[in-house]
């Protein structure tokens, strides 16, 4: 058993369900499997929906097939590049399959039996080009103050020429509703890091009150180094204690995030083009007033908007729920239930599951095991296979109680800067973050 295939295998099931909208190539970009493998496990998930013991399954067909003759391969591209006579078209994968066994040439011959296998060889030969576009379309627009996208934008930049160790000078952490288009946040800062994010969201969600979900790209400052493969990180945990739900887009897929980088287009042409801000006075000093010429003064071609400035399109915001006065720290476990993550025992029969030890055993030392939540029991299960049960352990690290909101967000903080110093170091080792 390899701990890192169940682990992926159930990061699949999970993302799948909750993004049933997903593609399979996004899938394997968030996953960094390959296409094949996401089609594969999607096949062995439908046929069995109600089994937990899916994601320990083991493929039985053979890893290496023997490979076809190569006059086979050479009547396959024949019939492609030449079709008979009868048929007025290029042949496709079927047509292939029926007129190969016809051929003399492969009497006596192993032949391919499905049209994957035809396409295969065709792709391999150049015969069928590769389409790469993306189709695109109109998003669905939901309510307003529903849908939330956030992101980074550089106003100031460095002179490469005084500086080589920062690209931005100011950045501006912005918040776009989806729904109306509305620039709802655009907090500049000279340091933006995983801790400075907490204070300007939740005076943004005491003004609005709380969406549904947010959106936004895998920026290490909200998603450490995990790349969604390990416990959510104080960002995360954040949102899921609100009981707002955090959407994380998949790799290089900026599209999913329109709105907001549609907005960095504006701010990139129409304000730091044009006034130039050089400092984070300035740029505090002149942000407030483009950001409030984009909503009540300059017209948005957006669908919602209809060539009106977003302000006056949508005069009339809804009530959201306000933000709570206590929330529940350990609410995230939910979300995570039965999830799976690899882990290494160390020599002294330990296992090293978010930043708390849990001890296995000593007879176990150099095993990789599969440590599996369950969010009823607040347990974590350590799996030697997917029948073999190691140790269950109390879940550490939880709080177990209803806190203070200043006092769960004063925790974020404090979390938040110690995953980025680890983040920095484990990029610089050499370099003390600050």
């Amino acid at each position: 058993m390899n701990a890192h295939y169940v682990a992926d295998r159930s990061l699949l099931l999970a993302l799948w369900h909750q993004h049933p909208e997903w593609t399979n190539p996004t899938l394997a970009q968030a996953t960094g499997r390959s296409l094949a493998w996401i089609k594969k496990w999607k096949a062995r998930f439908r046929a069995h929906p109600d089994d937990p013991d899916v994601i320990w399954g083991r493929t039985s067909a053979s890893s290496t097939a023997a490979p076809f003759a190569p006059r086979v391969i050479e009547q396959i591209l024949a019939i492609r590049d030449t079709p008979p006579e009868q048929l007025q078209r290029t042949p496709g994968p079927r047509a292939i399959l029926y007129f190969l066994p016809c051929s003399p040439e492969v009497h006596g011959e192993r032949l391919p039996r499905s049209t994957r296998t035809i396409w295969k060889i065709l792709r391999a030969h150049d015969r069928i080009p590769q389409h790469r576009r993306r189709p695109h379309g109109a998003q669905e627009r939901p309510e307003p103050l529903v849908e939330l996208q956030l992101d980074f934008k550089d106003v100031v930049q460095v002179d490469p020429l005084a500086s080589t160790k920062q690209a931005h000078a100011v950045e501006v952490f912005d918040a776009v509703d989806v729904g109306t288009s509305l620039w709802l946040m655009g907090e500049p800062s000279a340091t933006s890091t995983a801790a400075t994010v907490f204070a300007p969201l939740l005076h943004l969600l005491q003004q609005i009150g709380l969406p549904e979900r947010v959106r936004f790209d895998r920026d290490p400052r909200l998603l450490g180094s995990t790349s969604m493969r390990d416990f959510p990180t104080p960002f995360l945990r954040f949102w899921y204690a609100l009981g707002v739900q955090p959407v994380v887009n998949p790799p290089r897929r900026p599209d999913l995030n329109a709105f907001v980088e549609r907005l960095h287009a504006t701010v990139e042409r129409e304000y730091r083009q044009i006034a130039q801000p050089d400092s984070l006075d300035a740029t505090r000093e002149s942000l407030p007033r483009f950001q409030q010429h984009y909503n009540t003064q300059r017209p948005h071609q957006g669908v919602t908007c209809g060539n009106r400035p977003p302000a006056s399109a949508h005069p009339q915001l809804p009530l959201r729920p306000r933000v709570p006065a206590q929330v529940d720290p350990d609410r995230w476990l939910e979300a995570f239930h039965a999830r799976c993550f690899a882990r290494h025992v160390k020599a002294n029969g330990s296992v090293l599951l978010d930043d708390q030890l849990y001890y296995v055993g000593r007879q176990y030392a150099g095993w990789e095991v599969v440590a599996q939540l369950d969010a009823p029991t607040r347990q974590v299960r350590f799996l030697g296979n997917r029948h073999t049960v190691l140790a269950v352990k109390p879940l550490r690290g939880l709080v177990g109680a209803a806190l203070p909101l200043p006092a769960f967000v004063a925790g974020c903080e404090h979390e938040a800067h110690a995953l980025w110093r680890r983040y920095l170091k484990a990029r610089h080792p050499f370099k003390q973050a600050s």
